[in-house]
């Protein structure tokens, strides 16, 4: 074999190593990565069952059971809400009318199952992507104005 085709062969390993590094590192990040979808998403495009994703937007007023360990509430943006239950202890934050990201997966009903729950920190902030989603009024109205005008992005 010439001298050549020697660094040809070596330049063809070196790049087959660099593109499976890259490879692997892609779906490593792919897997880590939640997708952020506002109730009125998930009734209009639906979202497959067992993929875990975030919702957020507000705890609907009056939606809030508890159930043993089991807490349900319903996350609203204001057009559609959709049942989040959680089983873990929840935020002091946590309230009506109160913004929320959820993470977790749907079930086989339809219900989201969170495995954590995040409440916002103040009264004057509001993640951007909540803030984005809220449309109509609510029975959070009154907090949704306020919050989605003050929300920082």
């Amino acid at each position: 074999m010439s001298r050549k085709r020697q660094r040809l062969a070596l330049v063809l390993i070196g790049l087959l190593f660099v593109g499976g590094a890259v490879g692997f590192s892609l779906m490593a990040l792919n897997e880590e990565l939640d997708v952020f979808r506002s109730p009125t998403q998930l009734v209009e495009n639906g979202f497959p069952e067992g993929k875990r994703f975030r919702v957020g937007g507000l705890v609907e007023d009056g939606s809030i059971e508890k159930e043993g360990i089991i807490t349900r509430f319903r996350v609203t943006d204001g057009v559609n809400a959709i049942e989040v239950s959680y089983n873990k202890i929840l935020p002091d934050l946590f309230r009506h009318c109160q913004g929320v990201i959820a993470l977790g997966e749907l079930d086989g009903s339809g219900r989201f199952v969170a495995h954590e729950v995040l409440a916002k920190h103040d009264e004057n902030y509001m993640p951007p992507e909540i803030a984005d989603t809220m449309q109509g009024p609510g029975n959070c109205e009154g907090k949704m104005q306020m919050s989605s005008a003050k929300a920082v992005n």
